[in-house]
Formats: structure tokens, C-alpha cells, sequence
């Protein structure tokens, strides 16, 4: 009789974070108006803005950047470390630095290497952290996450930048009600598409930051090569890498860009490589795809729907792949070096 196997610590320690990632995402947006009021006020004054973080932060950017334009606003996420090797000049311009721990390498160097932080502020889950104490912060609700691999993290940093965007005249309750009641999607089957791939590659248009940010928790876990590219990107060569041993997840959302995850989802099929869809577009589904289906939404009603079933997916693919998923061997939580 086989034992049954024991989950990893790892992931054990990331389950408590997802458990209470929902709750501490409303307490943040609730508790960070204040500031957020002020972030706005700089953005209004600006009309520009850069975002820089680090990873996963770096992924939550990228996946708000086309938020911020929608509102006419001059926006683009940028690697803090691609800022401190190419500067962009960030005169007139609103900056925010997103920083989980606000204890990164690269938070230390930039501050310590520009001077006029008048229209910078931060997004951290720790107050008195380096960046918490240094600038103007929105404070996410529950503290550091301890957990390798970041999920209540990005949750939470959304609800932050929600705060911001809803100051700016959007209206969150659609995304507050994705938060307030989770949908429960069943992972079988994508799990499944993905059995035997040899590298997953995540793809989206105005959802790709989302796709980066699963790209990144899959290969921090199952220690696999996963990356992510932006749609048209894909089409642009890389479709020579598909087939059988591909796994391709495209997220589609209900907007404008729709279309074009739809083409590329026929032309993966076509091409013999395994695909998941996650799926708010409201529109029919592929054939040949595993679509996990949500309600028709977009923008951060549709991320915060997708990203929880994103992460179950992501921690049981490495679970499948690696004994000891969810505990680092190479690297940390905090990244202290450059």
C-alpha cells in the first residue's frame, strides 16, 4: 500500500498566507484611502507615472499599467533594477515603489542614489520597513508574507492599487464583490493538460501582467523554466517552440482584447500544445482548450477572480513536479543582493 505523501512545509506555509488573502484585501483597500487621496492628488498634478518593483511587484505593475491609462494618464511599469542600470528621467512624473518586505536590495540603492523624493510613494506590507518609513506608503493589511512564492502578496498590492485607481474615479465594487465571494473553479483537469509538459509559458493582452505573475510562482515552486509572454509577443516567433510538450495558459478577460487571446488560443491548438484558458470574456470556448470559466469581468474584477485559482493551479503543478515544493533552495524571500 503506498503512503500517502505528506504536503511540504512549503506549501503548508503558503496555504495559511492564501487562506486569509481574501480578508486582508478588503481590510487594505479600507484602511489606505488617506494616502491613496494623496497618491491621486500627485498622479492628477503629474499625468504621469512610473511603477517600479521587483518581481512579483513588478508583475502586479505591469498588470495595472493599462488600469492607469485607461484614465489618460502617461503610465509604465519598469524593473526597479532596469531604473537604477537605464534611468528613465522621472521629473514631473508621479513615482510609486512597490517593495513587499520594503527591505530589497534594490529599494536600499535607489533611494540612496536619487534625491528628490517629493512625488515618490510606496506599496508594502510592512510599515516600518526601510521603504515604509522612507515614503508615503499604502500598508497592506496582515503584515509580511513568510511563505516562498508570492500569494497573498500580489492580492493584497492589488487591493492597494484598487484603492488608488477607485480614488481616481473608478468604481470597485465590482472587484470588491470578486473579493467578498470567491468563485471556486476546479483545477482537475488543467492540472491534468499539464502532466507531461516539459515548460508552461503564460500569455494574456490587457491581462498580462497577471500571466506574469503566475509564470513567475511556477517556476519559483516547480523549478521549471516558465515565462511569460505578451500575446503579440508570442506570435512573433516563439510559436515555433509549440507542441506536445508546451503548455501554454492564456488568460482572456471581457474587453477589447479578447479577440486576439481567442486567435492565439485556435492557433495553440492547432499547433498540438496543451492549453488552459482562464476565462472572463463572456465568449464561447476554444476547442480543444481546458477553460476555467469565470463571470464575465475585466481589469481587477477579473484579477481578483482568476488569481486565486491561478495560484491553486501553480502550487499543485509543483507539487506533481518537486518533493519539497515551496521551499527555496536557491534563493530567499527577501532578496538582499543584486
Amino acid at each position: 500500500m503506498t503512503a500517502e505523501k505528506q504536503r511540504p512545509a512549503g506549501l503548508v506555509a503558503i496555504d495559511h498566507e492564501m487562506a486569509r488573502q481574501h480578508e486582508d484585501a478588503l481590510a487594505s483597500f479600507e484602511s489606505n484611502r488617506e494616502v491613496a487621496a494623496k497618491v491621486t492628488t500627485s498622479i492628477r498634478r503629474n499625468g504621469r507615472l512610473v511603477l517600479l518593483g521587483m518581481g512579483a511587484s513588478h508583475a502586479v505593475a505591469r498588470a495595472v499599467e493599462p488600469l492607469y491609462r485607461a484614465h489618460g494618464i502617461d503610465a509604465i511599469a519598469l524593473p526597479l533594477s532596469e531604473q537604477l542600470g537605464q534611468p528613465l528621467p522621472l521629473v514631473g512624473k508621479t513615482v510609486i515603489v512597490t517593495s513587499q518586505s520594503g527591505e530589497s536590495a534594490e529599494v536600499f540603492r535607489w533611494f540612496a542614489e536619487t534625491a528628490d523624493h517629493a512625488e515618490t510613494f510606496g506599496l508594502t506590507l510592512e510599515a516600518g520597513s526601510f521603504l515604509g518609513r522612507t515614503v508615503p506608503c499604502l500598508v497592506g493589511a496582515g503584515g509580511t508574507e513568510l511563505a516562498f512564492a508570492a500569494t497573498r502578496s500580489l492580492t493584497v498590492t492589488f487591493a492597494l492599487h484598487l484603492a488608488i485607481l477607485a480614488a481616481l474615479g473608478d468604481d470597485p465594487d465590482a472587484a470588491l464583490a470578486a473579493l467578498e465571494v470567491p468563485e471556486t473553479v476546479a483545477i482537475d483537469a488543467a492540472l491534468a493538460a499539464l502532466a507531461n509538459v516539459a515548460t508552461v509559458v503564460t500569455s494574456g493582452r490587457s491581462l498580462q501582467g497577471v500571466a506574469e505573475a503566475l509564470a513567475l510562482g511556477l517556476t519559483e515552486l516547480s523549478r521549471l523554466p516558465c515565462y511569460s509572454l505578451e500575446g503579440g509577443q508570442l506570435r512573433h516567433g516563439p510559436m515555433e517552440m509549440l507542441g506536445e510538450r508546451i503548455g501554454i495558459v492564456l488568460f482572456r478577460g471581457d474587453d477589447p482584447t479578447s479577440d486576439l487571446v481567442t486567435a492565439m488560443a485556435a492557433s495553440v491548438v492547432e499547433a498540438g500544445a496543451r492549453l488552459i484558458v482562464f476565462d472572463a470574456s463572456g465568449k464561447p470556448e476554444v476547442a480543444g482548450a481546458v477553460t476555467l470559466r469565470f463571470k464575465p469581468a475585466s481589469g481587477l474584477a477579473a484579477i481578483f477572480a482568476m488569481l486565486p485559482v491561478a495560484q491553486r493551479l501553480m502550487i499543485a503543478f509543483a507539487d506533481s513536479r518537486v518533493e519539497n515544493a515551496g521551499t527555496p533552495v536557491r534563493t530567499t524571500k527577501i532578496t538582499r543582493s543584486e
